[in-house]
């Protein structure tokens, strides 16, 4: 069982990824192509009694069809004579019912193309939401971005080229099968030149697979390139660097539509000197046959019918197949996203959290990013509706604590516990739907304020009472009143009609509208003015003691009202205490309050 594995993976690989999303589905598509290859196999058959009779004034015998003979016995069975009228009639029904499979065939390959996209999106976008944030984090943006996106869409086209491969190796295999029958020595020597010409391609076809890998990993780069340049267009713009940035992309760019020309470069080698090669194949049988074997023309016509059938399937196969192989870098890639993915899956238990009653406590919790210790031992215990801000250098491990206390990244070593249940057993997202987040840049959607607060709920009497009051605890409701489209004011591209204070306040509020028993702050002010960043301390006040508030602070002066202030260095616990205490007991307190009033 493990060597076949071994064999399916090196040399099935795509056959197999291919079956998994469709199952029995793929076996259909087969199904329907041996149909129409066989009616238009028969169909074709037809011609050579309908040659003959247009020949002759006698009845066609059928022996210039060989073993195909049958066809004509049938339609005598049936009582009918063999004339040029019965001929064609049979004819033209073989290729009604083709043409009937052939639509057939056809509208199904479009329904599955429909289905493998949805389903593969689907599978990215469940992927994507259950992987662990701490992989997220480590990963390559762009990489992200280009999958998900331009990836998936040529994954797409790689579906549908291999699909079509697939049934054109079929019809080959239909019209091959009905050549030997007819003529089994013509049909063996043009199968021999044929697949000795199929050999000469074998490099070509290895350096597409490798331009379009190279191609796939230079997406990437390029793709990661422009969000950064979409992201720090109003930096480059001030100081006049986007020329200079523009010029950086435009040599990747070069370098991606270097690996795009070779693939298309390869691609027209193939196209152009297939068909020549295989004609000459032909020819050269036909002599043999006729010129040295003396064999009968009559099969070898009928044929060599079926042989050019089965050429034009199998140009048809390695045109397919190549352009498969343009676009087999991204689809493995996104077969190696959705193993990642699936490896990286969070893990969820079973235990569902229904509102904090006690305390969350850390118990020697550790934790690393590739090897770098981030936080060291960490003990704290953090009461219900406790306000505790977390204080120190850049880099002292803040926000991974908080993180940690959201159930947003599980620690390395140690134990988180809920109310006394450790959080590998908790539910961890009927917890984190108790958890309010707010961050230095607040998250501003593109839509409405009531959208960007409740985050796309119905609009009915009682989710609107909640977002009124939602809008007052952050003390925003001024602010939605006065605009003349009221909630459904839209806010722009990241809140570009919104001041950084009511970008906050607007956060806020979407927090306290979810119904929260933790509400989280990182950073939350630090990018405020002073007269703005009280205004929105003012708010975060009178919520204490209604929440369980973290606060990540940077200016000091906003946590004097803090119940306990924990204080970091290198990725462990300094000191923990009030406002007072540590201005009492703490010299680094100290010197860190003179530094920010000087």
């Amino acid at each position: 069982m493990t060597l076949l594995k071994k064999i399916s993976k090196k040399y099935f690989s795509t056959f197999v990824y291919f079956y998994k999303q469709l199952k029995y589905r793929f076996f259909i598509i087969l199904l329907l192509s041996l149909f129409v290859g066989v009616l238009d196999g028969f169909g074709l058959a037809m011609f050579m009694p309908m040659l003959e009779l247009v020949s002759s004034s006698e009845e066609a015998s059928g022996s210039s069809l060989g073993n195909f003979d049958f066809l004509v016995k049938s339609i005598e069975n049936l009582g009918l004579s063999l004339n040029i009228f019965t001929v064609l009639a049979a004819m033209i029904l073989f290729f009604i019912f083709k043409g009937v499979a052939q639509f057939i065939s056809l509208l199904y390959n479009a329904i599955l193309r429909k289905y493998f996209i949805s389903k593969i999106r689907n599978q990215l976008l469940d992927g994507f939401n259950q992987i662990k944030y701490k992989y997220y984090v480590t990963s390559d943006v762009g990489r992200i971005q280009n999958t998900m996106s331009v990836e998936v869409e040529r994954a797409t086209i790689a579906f549908y080229s291999y699909t079509n491969a697939i049934q054109q190796a079929v019809m080959v295999l239909v019209y091959m099968s009905f050549a030997f029958f007819v003529d089994i020595r013509f049909a063996l020597l043009v199968s021999i030149g044929g697949i000795l010409t199929n050999i000469l391609y074998k490099t070509t076809y290895k350096k597409t697979k490798g331009a379009s890998q190279a191609f796939s990993k230079d997406s990437h780069l390029y793709q990661g390139q422009i969000i950064q340049y979409v992201a720090n267009f109003k930096y480059l713009k001030a100081t006049a660097f986007l020329n200079q940035y523009a010029n950086h992309l435009r040599n990747s760019i070069k370098v991606m539509e270097h690996s795009r020309f070779r693939i298309g470069k390869l691609n027209a080698f193939l196209a152009s000197l297939r068909e020549p090669f295989l004609i000459i194949v032909v020819a050269a049988v036909i002599l043999i046959q006729t010129q040295l074997l003396n064999a009968d023309l009559g099969p070898i016509l009928i044929s060599l019918l079926f042989f050019y059938r089965a050429l034009s399937s199998l140009l048809n196969l390695q045109n397919f197949y190549n352009r498969f192989l343009e676009q087999f870098g991204s689809l493995e890639n996104l077969m190696s996203f959705q193993q990642e993915i699936d490896e990286q899956k969070e893990m969820i238990g079973k235990r569902i959290f229904d509102g904090l009653q006690n305390d969350i406590i850390l118990k020697e919790v550790s934790l690393s990013y590739d090897e770098v210790k981030v936080l060291q031992n960490i003990n704290l215990h953090i009461n219900k509706n406790e306000t505790i801000a977390f204080v120190g250098e850049s880099g002292s491990g803040k926000t991974s604590l908080v993180n940690i206390a959201a159930g947003l990244i599980p620690v390395d070593k140690g134990s988180l516990f809920i109310d006394g249940f450790n959080s590998k057993d908790i539910n961890i997202h009927s917890y984190q739907q108790r958890v309010g987040y707010i961050t230095q840049d607040p998250v501003i959607f593109n839509d409405t304020i009531f959208n960007n607060v409740t985050l796309w709920a119905e609009h009915n009497e009682k989710n609107y009472k909640r977002f009124e009051e939602a809008l007052k605890k952050a003390a925003i409701d001024n602010y939605v009143v006065e605009q003349p489209d009221g909630a459904e004011t839209l806010l722009g591209n990241d809140g570009v009609n919104l001041s950084g204070g009511q970008k906050q306040r607007i956060s806020i509020a979407r927090e306290l509208y979810k119904d929260i028993d933790v509400l989280i702050m990182d950073e939350a002010t630090s990018a405020l003015d002073s007269e703005t960043e009280k205004a929105i301390q003012n708010s975060i006040d009178s919520l204490k003691g209604n929440y369980t508030i973290l606060m990540v602070a940077h200016r000091l002066s906003t946590i004097r009202n803090a119940d306990k202030i924990v204080m970091m260095h290198k990725g462990r616990i300094q000191q923990v205490g009030t406002f007072d205490e540590l201005i009492a007991t703490s010299p680094i307190f100290n010197r860190m309050i003179e530094l920010q009033e000087t």
